[in-house]
């Protein structure tokens, strides 16, 4: 029963930013004390798994409507969460403190129960849970993720085209510009490239990208008008800081490592060996089991709750959470990463 119950455990982030609004003063960092205080300590703590789900067990898993729902009620969390941020900042005093520690806070949930549950839906062959994907990812500011991710980072990741994937040697912050303004440009490209296929006009409704950029305009403006032109700054600063947090994660994913291009001009079929990998299990849970990425990228369809460990995977020395900590520091991220990369390159 714990292998399915201890995902519950992803909602204590939320729940601290809920309640770091509520407490306010030192506690308005609340998501920001789970996330990257108590998750790296506990996974320093506690033992790694390799454990695989198979057989008639996976089976049951993987057609379990309760791990659906869990990604579901992420949904109105996330909404309820950004209504209580926009409403206590247009009514109350607060210090400068304080609302930096919530726009942190509300922001880095805004990138996992956001963007990264958007992630693993926005894979689904259902309708419904492709529109669920981009409703998470409208308070990112984001929602182009779901053209760029899935038609172009999964083609092209761990190669040189990919601006998703990290090249060894650089540092965090110029891959975030590099993977933002990147992954933005591409996903017009393919966008306009499907519609030119389809023989279809590229200034239409047709258009996802006009279509995105259209909802997430009037997503701002809907700020403006529930509260004021100031709340819109602050919508737009979470999406920024949830963002860069999905960034930093695809940073840690592929840093330095590279598929082999053949003669044949294309490049070798994508391995476990092109990402990076943590068996940590309380950062699994937190993000939905994305840090076993080589078994998602291996079948992008898989559900959350089925990944697979591979042995010949490369494996980071911490979680996620901790990965990301050490990557703000980029000497230091180098002196440890970079010897590890060599082994796989």
């Amino acid at each position: 029963m714990w292998k399915n119950w201890k995902y519950l455990i992803a909602y204590l982030a939320p729940l601290a930013a809920y309640a770091g609004i509520y407490a306010q003063g030192i506690w308005s960092f609340g998501s920001i004390y789970i996330g990257f205080l108590l998750i790296p300590v506990l996974e320093f703590m506690l033992p790694a798994s390799t454990d695989n789900f198979e057989g008639e067990e996976e089976g049951q898993r993987a057609t379990s409507l309760f791990f659906d729902v869990l990604l579901y009620l992420n949904i109105p969390i996330l909404y309820g969460l950004i209504a209580y941020y926009f409403y206590t900042l247009d009514t109350q005093h607060l210090a400068l403190y304080e609302i930096i520690g919530m726009t942190f806070s509300v922001g880095l949930i805004v990138g996992t129960i956001g963007i990264n549950v958007a992630h693993e839906l926005g894979h689904r062959v259902t309708a419904y849970e492709k529109v669920m994907a981009k409703i998470l990812l409208l308070p990112a500011l984001y929602m182009h993720f779901i053209i760029e991710h899935n038609r172009g980072h999964h083609k092209k990741v761990a190669t040189p085209e990919d601006p998703a994937s990290a090249r060894y040697g650089e540092p965090i912050y110029m891959f975030w510009w590099r993977s933002v303004s990147g992954s933005y440009r591409n996903a017009w490209a393919l966008e306009n490239r499907r519609l030119t296929k389809a023989g279809l006009p590229v200034l239409s409704w047709s258009n996802e990208m006009l279509r995105f950029t259209l909802f997430q305009v009037a997503y701002l403006v809907v700020i403006g008008l529930v509260f004021n032109l100031l709340m819109v700054g602050f919508g737009m600063a979470i999406a920024i800081f949830g963002f860069l947090m999905l960034e930093s994660v695809n940073y840690i994913e592929h840093y330095g490592l590279q598929r082999q291009k053949l003669a044949s001009g294309h490049y070798e079929k994508v391995s476990p060996r092109h990402s990076w990998n943590s068996n940590h299990e309380v950062g699994r849970i937190f993000l939905y089991e994305l840090t076993r990425h080589s078994d998602h990228h291996f079948k992008a369809t898989r559900k959350y709750q089925v990944l697979r460990h591979f042995g010949e995977s490369p494996q980071l020395p911490f979680g996620y959470p901790a990965a990301i900590l050490t990557a703000l520091i980029p000497p230091l991220w180098f002196s440890i990463m970079n010897k590890r990369v060599k082994t796989f390159t």
